[in-house]
This record gives C-alpha cells, sequence and structure tokens, in this order.
C-alpha cells in the first residue's frame, strides 16, 4: 500500500521560504513520478512541479518557476519542494503525489500540509 505522508509547511511573510516534504513508502518508486499539486481556497487544485525518480528530471509550473525547486532523496525515499520568494496567492494546502511513469491520472496522494503568505 502506497503511503505518501507530507511535513513542513506552516506560515511566513511574502518573500520568506518555506520547505514541505513527502515520505514515501509502502513500494519501489524506481519507476515512478512524484508531484506536488496545491489547492488554494476557493480554487480547484492546481499542478506545481514534478520530478522523475530514476533521473531526477524536473517539469514546473509557469507560476512557480523560478522560485520553487523540487528534489528528491532515494536514500530516504522522499520528495522536497522549497518554496522561495513566497507570495500571497501562494498561499494553499500543497498535497503530494504519485504515479507510475507512463500514466497520465496520479492514483496516491498525499493528506496535504497548510502553507500560509502573509502581505
Amino acid at each position: 500500500q502506497v503511503q505518501l505522508v507530507e511535513s513542513g509547511g506552516g506560515s511566513v511573510q511574502a518573500g520568506g521560504s518555506l520547505r514541505v516534504s513527502c515520505a514515501a513508502s509502502g513500494r519501489t518508486f524506481s519507476s515512478y513520478t512524484m508531484g506536488w499539486f496545491r489547492r488554494a481556497p476557493g480554487k480547484e487544485r492546481e499542478f506545481v512541479a514534478r520530478i522523475s525518480w530514476s533521473d531526477g528530471s524536473t517539469y514546473y509550473a509557469d507560476s512557480v518557476k523560478g522560485r520553487f525547486t523540487i528534489s528528491r532523496d532515494t536514500a530516504k525515499n522522499t520528495v522536497y519542494l522549497q518554496m522561495n520568494s513566497l507570495k500571497p496567492e501562494d498561499t494553499a494546502v500543497y498535497y503530494c503525489a504519485a504515479k507510475p511513469g507512463g500514466a497520465i491520472q496520479w492514483p496516491y496522494w498525499g493528506q496535504g500540509t497548510q502553507a500560509t503568505v502573509s502581505s
């Protein structure tokens, strides 16, 4: 059973930084893609970033490119999202997700962690 457990987040002023983590367990993730999504108050969930577990290649939403960095630690089975130059519009619940490499859908999700950016 795949489990994704997020941690980190919290509250910070605009311009600050936060890091959220996702501990993955339950299987070998070498062929998986890991991702971060977020849901802001009153908005639909949106894609933030993804990383290939095998080769570390990354892809970002335009709204976070240059400010956020996704990375993974294969020894710890953990994925990170480093968020810098935060803006109030980055306030959201951040969710970790996983999918098999060739899949379109994301079948595995964490419970989410709140990040709040004040102006």
